[in-house]
């Protein structure tokens, strides 16, 4: 019987001394959740002027005090315009006219389509640093020949998977590297809304649509904890009121062994505003977090994003999000780079050789899809 009390009386210590530590490191976790940044940053030359760089791009930098030299667009109306609207300095058609006119320590931030990728990295000066937007090129073949382009340029290149930089993305992996939730042996991602595919004209021909220029985001995301899956199980179709669009709902599973679920669903089409959802989930062993992705609600005015966490038999409680994934992310993404072009950051997380495992992880998605389905057994 004293055995018994003992050992009851320890397990009780335990667990308080469990939560005590709990109660003592999630304030560092969310304290330490900032994105990586140069301590001076250094000038930018944005190439594209579209609506990801006037919502996302340049806010961002105002934001952080990142100072951008040019802005250049092959509609240089637009470009004007929107140059004089975040107070850019020198607007322009012309890349040559741009590097001619910016500093020389300057670094590129490339937000044009996939397919213009390779027409636009050969006029970039050897040995500059560029983001590079995302997706990397419309396939696999392409991303391979960026990279291999890069590397003959000498260019200190990444792509612009923001996602990760995202303010509750942040706190959600600090707090995970740090084992608050235990064992982490689960994490979806569920994404149902109306997305107003309008606002790209140029997606309105394209071939591959969802996993390619969404569902890439939270593929990448994922990537970013558990690292490139052993094999991918995906689905993706059309739907049947955007027809003319390729397909825009999906549904991603990445296997990462039979001790883990992780999956992505995605549908872009549902009109339903009550029912609509977007967050990424995590469950471990001890706990688990929710995050909202705000912007995906009300694209591109978007939501505030949210971050929650629940111990194992306890409820959930809100933590303290310090911004949003539009247009705080895009501050990380910069930053990221920046800092390791400074000598400030020793790595560069989303550099072109880590981003082609999420095209070569986006391309098995899509051949997954082909049509080699195992029929039901009939009677």
């Amino acid at each position: 019987m004293k055995l018994q009390l003992v050992a009851k009386e320890c397990r009780r210590r335990d667990g308080f001394l469990m939560e005590t530590n709990f109660e003592s490191r999630l304030p560092l976790c969310l304290r330490d959740a900032k994105p990586p940044r140069p301590e001076t940053p250094l000038p930018i030359v944005v190439i594209g002027a579209g609506g990801i760089v006037r919502d996302a791009h340049l806010p961002a930098y105002q934001k952080a005090g990142y100072p951008v030299a040019a802005l250049v667009d092959a509609d240089a109306t637009k470009a004007s315009a929107l140059a004089q609207k975040f107070s850019v300095p020198f607007s322009t058609s012309s890349i040559a006219g741009a590097i001619a006119k910016a500093p020389k320590d300057s670094v590129f931030d490339l937000a044009v389509p996939a397919g213009a990728i390779l027409d636009v990295l050969p006029e970039l000066p050897d040995g500059t640093a560029v983001l590079i937007q995302k997706p990397m090129g419309n396939t696999l073949d392409e991303a391979e020949r960026i990279l291999a382009l890069c590397r003959k340029k000498e260019l200190t290149a990444a792509v612009n998977f923001q996602l990760r930089y995202a303010p509750a993305m942040l706190a959600a992996k600090r707090i995970t590297d740090a084992g608050l939730l235990g064992d982490l042996h689960d994490m979806e991602v569920v994404v149902s809304v109306h997305m107003p595919w309008d606002l790209w004209t140029f997606l309105a021909t394209a071939p591959r649509l969802e996993i390619l220029y969404h569902s890439i985001h939270y593929i990448d995301l994922v990537r970013s904890w558990f690292g490139n899956p052993k094999r991918v199980l995906a689905k993706t179709v059309r739907n049947p009121l955007t027809a003319k669009l390729a397909a825009t709902k999906s549904v991603i599973t990445l296997d990462y062994g039979e001790w883990k679920r992780v999956y992505i669903a995605t549908n872009h089409g549902h009109r339903y505003a009550d029912s609509q959802q977007s967050y990424v989930q995590w469950e471990g062993t001890e706990g688990a977090l929710h995050a909202v992705m705000g912007v995906n609600l009300d694209y591109p005015k978007g939501r505030p994003d949210a971050l929650r966490i629940a111990r194992r038999e306890a409820g959930w409680r809100e933590l303290p999000v310090g911004g949003n994934w539009f247009p705080d992310a895009f501050i990380g993404s910069m930053g990221s780079l920046q800092a390791y072009v400074t000598g400030e950051a020793n790595v560069m997380p989303t550099s072109v050789e880590d981003a082609l495992d999420t095209m070569r992880t986006v391309e098995a998605a899509y051949l997954s899809n082909e049509p080699d389905e195992v029929p039901l057994k009939r009677t």
